[in-house]
């Protein structure tokens, strides 16, 4: 599975992954450079609203070297359209075998989202070594990674949901997390606003934690 392989090392070398919710499309192209410019070269667009398919569009021809996902995909029906707007991985919030599946077939690496032994195990038949822990707060947080990681031998997880700059270091210290989702550089409340500057500045202070809690373990 190259281009899984490939995708996981560079979204474990980012650490982490800004999960966008873009309402107007015309955000998109501004939000990204800020993210960029903060730090970090790739972002998960969710596909909760009417404008994520062309945001994901804009931002491919934008920034054509950015590791652009789409996020919260449902069915293949949304894969197939993410994929041809442009996205280059697929992130879903439940392990649902067509979509994962659709993607294995088409070599589009593929992240699902997993809370259970028995979720993580459908992944790991497939191959996969890297899929999503979601919700991460409310589902155990680093503990839960722990005690399910002791089973799958070189799986590594994308905690999300409650993951912040404060407990970003609790989840890398469990040394079995490629990269963590989060939202917390990214509200919706500072793209409305069009507040690139300190969205620029929360990736940078989102890079900087990713890079001490590295360090300490």
């Amino acid at each position: 599975m190259g281009k899984f392989d490939d995708m996981n090392e560079k979204l474990t070398g980012y650490g982490v992954i800004p999960v966008v919710v873009i309402d107007d499309a015309k955000d998109a192209v501004p939000l990204c450079k800020a993210l960029r410019d903060g730090g970090l070269g790739c972002a998960e667009v969710t596909f909760r609203t009417a404008a994520a398919e062309e945001a994901i569009r804009l931002i491919a021809e934008s920034f054509p070297e950015m590791l652009l996902g789409a996020g919260t995909v449902l069915n293949t029906e949304q894969a197939e359209r993410a994929i041809k707007a442009g996205a280059k991985f697929i992130v879903a919030p439940n392990f649902d075998a067509e979509v994962v599946d659709y993607c294995i077939e088409r070599d589009v690496p593929v992240y699902p989202g997993a809370l259970t032994p028995t979720e993580f195990a459908y992944g790991y038949k497939r191959g996969l070594r890297v899929m999503k822990f979601f919700p991460a707060k409310d589902g155990g947080g680093p503990a839960m990674i722990k005690a399910v990681s002791a089973v799958f031998p070189g799986l590594k997880f994308m905690p999300t949901g409650g993951v912040n700059g404060d407990n970003i270091k609790d989840y890398f210290a469990t040394g079995k997390v490629a990269c963590c989702g989060g939202t917390w550089m990214v509200k919706k409340d500072f793209i409305k606003n069009k507040e690139f500057d300190k969205i620029k500045k929360l990736t940078e202070e989102a890079v900087a934690a990713v890079k001490a809690a590295r360090e300490a373990l």
